[in-house]
């Protein structure tokens, strides 16, 4: 079309309801530009002349281009708004075409769409694949879920990347269909805006699995792994119980897109060494019980069986994008074993034996320790519960001493402590409660069988400081942010029963996982930088713990509003390996207050140096976990190791101040050129001497190499402040 042409068009402008020059559009990469009427225009004429080229016939001369008055007419239909997305334009587009019969026009542009759509996205996969080459590493590299275990970066954790995308998209369908069922369009367009505006974010979008369980083993106990598509039998002995195991574990967490834990692998583990050895097995370790060559002792048999175990599901996997399984395990003290286990009863009628298991926990807990002296074993993240008194006493003090034993020596797991065993942490944070929830043994140890169906987080930073920055009340804003993630939350539930209901979720009807015992969670992430938004210290003060308490209340409120028998809420404080670098980020870009470039999972800010260990127990302590009814975790970052009654005397503060889950973080070396691998935090490997030397130290929940972090987290990692013996640390806690 001639520019007079297109000059005449534009004063057939006035059919659309707002002036072109007044408005701006959204584009599919979120970004804001002018509205072009020329855009529209041109797309049209190029429909047009495609579906008029398809009808001539070959050698017939081309007929005129469409005219003025019939693209008139076709522009008229047009609702054109401020913020009106591209995509909404070309749908107005395909439905002026046919309400003016133009419907082969319509097809072709449909046809154009679709084809520019493909074009687009193939850009996108080849523009991901080459920034993905050249990433530093594979967490780096990952553009939508940065992950610190997948520590290789190759073919098969590329092809593990390439279809996220899609995923995210079928996912944000698939819960939008259902919200616009259950809820209405209005609420689905609301959760898709706070979503693309980053209020809150949906973890593991990239996935169709719900995030993590803590099964129970029973089923597989009892029919193997043939009830979940499997085709191995019931373990019989020792040797089956070890390979079948880990096939078990593959095979779970295959359906899973977070942990799996395993709380009974101990407990089931001692049952199948007293099958073969004895009950008493434990009393006396170093008898020959191999007749081959090997002349294996009792404690060689069982530490081959914990390598076996160990070795095998720390490899990476294909159907986990090349990483090994997020695997769990937890460690008892009598109280608490009893409580959870008192009634169980394996197949033969047996019951559990406790001094068999207390000697296998402690033996294990040596072995994984001197274990990773020889190499980088990140998995199973190792959780050791123990029951206190309410004036802050153990009540298994052996245990709780050999707790202490443990750190002192080096060795890096949680500890989990509380003053009744009504709940239990068994994935990195994820504290689970047990008897307020009606958890029976019907099929096996049921109290165990747990975990998260689905997480949805508040980023609060940025919803406080809008609702502040627009003269809102932000408990208003909070709440009805926080009421719209139950309700999204119950239609995922809905999506997630009709799965069960197709057959698609083995793992729920073969009873490892009961889906009403399955918690859907609302995560947190940026408290802290909220706080710091507001004005209020971060310390151990009653602004601050009035506003901790305020905030993390509106959403327990919402959780037990929402209850129900078959559906239960809990509150997070998310581990955000990923997107507390994508919060930030997108914080900072939209203008908004950010302190630094990783949000906090903690109620303190990491490179503080002021803040002490009686400090950080403080702020982990009762008054402000109060409402996290799902978990949160203490990473108490220490420069060197402490002595076995300097850890002892910890624990008793943590019981003092009543902080529930937590660990001791020192950094190990790892020499990259010999190595060599030192449970002290040093700057020389002392075995070569080569200053090339890297560390392992947790990310989140979980021990890696920090050049395995991404380039953000790596950068995070640097500014944690961690604390040494000069501070004066232990002084406090002895007066504590």
């Amino acid at each position: 079309m001639q520019q007079r042409q297109r000059d005449q068009l534009r004063e057939t402008s006035k059919h659309i309801n707002m002036e072109t020059n007044t408005f701006t559009i959204t584009k599919r990469d979120g970004q804001v530009e002018r509205f072009s009427l020329d855009k529209i225009m041109n797309a049209i004429i190029k429909a047009f002349d495609a579906t008029e080229h398809d009808r001539r016939r070959p050698g017939e001369p081309q007929h005129e281009p469409i005219d003025l008055s019939r693209l008139s007419k076709i522009l008229a239909h047009l609702d054109i708004h401020d913020g009106i997305t591209v995509e909404e334009i070309q749908n107005q587009v395909e439905v002026a075409l046919m309400q003016e019969g133009h419907y082969a026009v319509a097809k072709r542009f449909m046809l154009y769409r679709q084809q520019h759509t493909e074009d687009r996205e193939t850009m996108e996969k080849l523009r991901f694949l080459a920034d993905y080459v050249d990433a530093a590493n594979a967490a780096t590299g990952s553009k939508y879920d940065a992950n610190a275990n997948v520590e290789n970066k190759n073919i098969a954790t590329l092809i593990g990347e390439l279809p996220k995308s899609n995923f995210i998209r079928l996912n944000r369908r698939l819960l939008t269909d259902r919200i616009k069922q259950m809820y209405g369009k209005d609420l689905a367009n609301r959760y898709l805006d706070l979503l693309t505006h980053h209020f809150i974010y949906k973890n593991d979008e990239t996935s169709l699995a719900n995030y993590c369980a803590s099964i129970t083993m029973y089923p597989w106990l009892l029919g193997g792994t043939i009830s979940i598509g499997g085709n191995s039998t019931a373990p019989t002995n020792l040797k089956s119980f070890c390979g079948g195991f880990i096939n078990m574990v593959f095979m779970v967490s295959s359906m899973l897109s977070g942990a799996c834990a395993t709380p009974e692998f101990l407990m089931y583990l001692n049952y199948f060494i007293q099958k073969d050895y004895g009950k008493d097995y434990w009393r006396d370790p170093d008898r020959v019980v191999d007749l081959s060559l090997r002349q294996r002792t009792l404690d060689k048999v069982v530490t081959d069986c914990f390598e076996q175990i160990v070795y095998s599901l720390n490899q990476p996997t294909g159907a986990r994008n090349y990483q090994s399984v997020f695997w769990n395990i937890a460690y008892y003290d009598e109280p608490y074993f009893r409580s959870l286990f008192g009634e169980f009863r394996f197949p033969d009628g047996s019951e559990p034996d406790w001094e068999g298991l207390k000697w296998l926990q402690k033996r294990f807990m040596r072995w994984f320790n001197q274990e990773r002296t020889k190499t980088v074993l990140t998995f199973p993240v190792e959780t050791m519960a123990l029951l206190y008194t309410k004036d802050g006493k153990y009540v298994d003090e052996e245990m709780a001493r050999f707790t202490a034993e443990m750190y002192a020596e080096g060795h890096s797991f949680f500890t989990y402590i509380s003053d009744n065993a009504d709940s239990l942490s068994s994935c990195c944070r994820l504290r689970n409660e047990i008897t307020d929830n009606g958890f029976s043994y019907t099929l096996g140890a049921g109290g165990v069988s747990t975990g998260s169906k689905s997480v949805l987080t508040i980023n609060l930073n940025r919803c406080i400081q809008y609702a502040v920055g627009n003269k809102m009340d932000y408990h208003e804003f909070l709440t009805d942010i926080i009421d719209l993630c139950h309700k999204v939350q119950l239609a995922y539930n809905e999506n997630l029963k009709d799965l069960q209901a197709h057959g698609m979720l083995p793992l729920f009807d073969a009873g490892y996982i009961n889906i009403a015992r399955q918690y859907l969670t609302i995560g947190v992430n940026g408290l802290v930088e909220a706080a710091e938004f507001m004005g209020i210290p971060i310390n151990d003060n009653p602004q601050y713990r009035e506003f901790v308490q305020t905030v993390l209340g509106l959403v327990e409120k919402k959780n037990k509003e929402y209850r129900t028998k078959e559906v239960m809420f809990n509150c997070e404080m998310i581990p955000a390996e990923n997107v507390g670098v994508k919060h930030a980020k997108w914080d900072r870009e939209d203008g908004y207050f950010v302190p630094r470039d990783c949000y906090n999972s903690y109620f303190y800010v990491v490179e503080d140096t002021s803040l002490t260990i009686i400090d950080k127990f403080k702020l982990h302590g009762a008054p402000y976990i109060e409402h996290l009814t799902g978990g949160s975790a203490l990473h108490m970052n220490l420069e060197e190791h402490l002595s076995k009654e300097q850890y002892a005397q910890l624990l008793r503060v943590a019981a003092k101040e009543g902080c529930n889950y937590f660990t001791f973080n020192i950094p190990n070396t790892i020499c990259n050129d010999c190595g060599y691998i030192d449970k002290r935090y040093l700057h020389e490997c002392p075995k070569c001497h080569s200053k090339n030397v890297d560390y392992m130290t947790r990310i989140i929940g979980y021990l890696k190499r920090v050049s395995n972090f991404s380039q953000p987290r790596q950068q995070e990692a640097s500014r944690r402040y961690y604390l040494h013996q000069g501070s004066k640390p232990i002084a406090e806690a002895k007066e504590a």
